[in-house]
């Protein structure tokens, strides 16, 4: 799914994979798991219909339970079996003939890795009940995530009492399930060229981490951030923005109490993140963020951060797609916004990235000894050059003496396809599958080259052929027009205003984007 809730059977959950992989084990990645097995199931359900019978080209594989028995898996060579014709799961071969049996086969066996962007349920909920069917697994899940999600993951929900503590650390740990923490910006000490920083999550797919920021709470706890200066004397991701440096290295909260300090609760941003999915075979990108809010109206703007390092990719012809929320219309205030993005505040963010790209590209296409192009500010930030070092975001009081202008976004535009493979997404409930596009599956029709989108970037289009993938929708669950429809409608009509190039597409349960 990616939806937004608040129904409980649509909430955000997507399935990524590369399809210059076949369907084997390891193969498909998770992105969240709000709603998870179910969503699998009901999509089974509804294209298991048309799979088709054909020989088996599968050699007969041996599963060892933890009991010790030996037994074969039903796929063998020259045995007929079903194969899958339709939806997100065309061409995989089924071992089994029902729904639900095809959809744990799935489940245990093809997904790796759940990779999470924040520890709220609607991105959690379906992967913690699902772990109770991981009994007869060979391999622990891996869920990878910065720190702050692990942490929450950890203390809160494996923790013995919400849930069983099914993981493989802490007291009465079962081992089903293992933690990867994630470097915030990518680890450096990884990978190579484009690749620096990434880590790889499933078979032909690596990640990168950016965190970004998710409205505010009203707790201490390290699962937040309060400033976007971390050498400040009064940074810390535990302690209050006002903490003294004498406060952090003196002890913790029972020493402030010690000291008869007011314990008052301090506002907090809450942690999300955004992952940059790299496809090893082609160097393709998409971008997928978790639930965020704009850096106008946020207490820490961390997304900044993100386009800048999406504008270099964007510019080098390297990233194809961006998934990102917009929870409500543009009736919703910046006073109700509970850390989620409106069309207004969307296109806002979008011409941010706009301009670092048409920035990137005005520098790279300069002639020798020409005068540089002085940069222009947009939305409270500066682009990117090559003479400037990466800024952090303005302070809060600086972005917030800016007037919040209801900034059009904009008309969709035919996206580029790609004759190489790049990714596809299917939406369990809007799982998505990065699925390589290539000739054999029509990716050629509608192709424009590298130099045709080069160009564009060089006109006033700097987002020409960009796909973005709508997703966290929240259901108004009242009468009249969809909520995605009208979305749809406004980031239409801001588009035709900014002409920034971009496609503007609203996700539903249970399709595929290729990306």
């Amino acid at each position: 799914m990616s939806g937004g809730g608040p129904n409980e059977d649509n909430v955000t959950g997507l399935l990524v994979r590369s399809t210059a992989r076949a369907w084997t084990r390891d193969s498909v990645l998770a992105v969240d798991a709000g709603v998870h097995l179910a969503a699998i199931i009901k999509i089974f359900q509804e294209h298991l219909p048309q799979a088709r019978t054909e020989k088996s080209s599968t050699a007969t594989s041996i599963a060892t339970p933890a009991n010790g028995e030996n037994h074969p898996t039903p796929i063998e060579i020259g045995k007929q079996k079903l194969c899958m014709t339709t939806g997100p799961f065309a061409n995989l071969e089924l071992p089994y003939e029902s729904a639900k049996a095809n959809a744990t086969y799935v489940f245990r066996n093809l997904i790796s890795t759940y990779l999470i962007t924040h520890p709220h349920l609607d991105h959690v909920a379906g992967f913690a009940i699902n772990t109770a069917a991981l009994q007869q697994t060979l391999r622990r899940k891996r869920v990878a995530a910065l720190p702050s999600t692990i942490e929450a993951i950890k203390e809160h929900i494996f923790n013995g009492i919400i849930w069983p503590n099914l993981s493989d650390e802490g007291d009465g740990a079962v081992g089903f399930v293992s933690y990867d923490r994630l470097v915030d910006g990518g680890n450096v000490a990884l990978g190579d060229g484009e690749g620096r920083g990434y880590i790889e999550v499933c078979d032909g797919l690596a990640v990168k981490g950016w965190s970004v920021s998710h409205g505010e709470c009203m707790r201490h706890s390290q699962h937040g951030s309060y400033s976007s200066e971390p050498n400040d004397p009064g940074y810390s991701p535990y302690y209050s923005r006002r903490s003294s440096r004498k406060d952090i290295s003196s002890g913790s909260m029972d020493s402030a109490r010690s000291q008869n300090y007011p314990q008052v609760p301090e506002k907090r941003a809450y942690d999300s993140a955004a992952y940059f999915l790299r496809d090893e075979h082609t160097g393709r990108e998409v971008l997928i963020f978790g639930d965020v809010e704009p850096d106008s109206v946020s207490l820490n703007p961390r997304t900044a951060r993100v386009w800048q390092d999406a504008a270099t990719k964007l510019a080098a012809g390297l990233l194809t797609g961006i998934l990102i929320e917009c929870s409500y219309d543009n009736s919703q205030s910046d006073s109700m916004l509970f850390g989620h993005l409106t069309p207004r505040h969307l296109v806002a963010e979008l011409r941010v990235l706009a301009g670092m790209v048409s920035d990137l590209v005005a520098n790279n296409t300069k002639t020798p000894g020409s005068p540089r192009k002085r940069k222009r500010p947009s939305n409270g930030y500066k682009a990117p050059s090559d003479e400037q070092p990466l800024r952090r975001p303005p302070s809060r009081h600086h972005v917030r003496r800016r007037t919040r202008s209801s900034v059009s976004p904009s008309t969709p535009v035919p996206r580029a396809s790609s004759r190489q493979s790049s990714m596809e997404m299917p939406l369990v409930s809007d799982e998505v599958e990065l699925k390589a596009i290539t000739e054999e599956n029509g990716g050629s029709q509608g192709v424009r080259s590298s130099g045709q989108q080069a160009a564009s970037r060089r006109s006033s289009r700097p987002l020409e052929g960009l796909q973005v993938i709508i997703i966290h929708i929240k259901d108004a669950l009242r009468d009249g027009p969809e909520t995605g429809e009208t979305i749809l409608q406004q980031l239409t009509e801001h588009e035709a205003e900014a002409q920034m190039g971009c496609n503007f597409i609203i996700s539903q349960s249970g399709t595929s984007v290729w990306l």
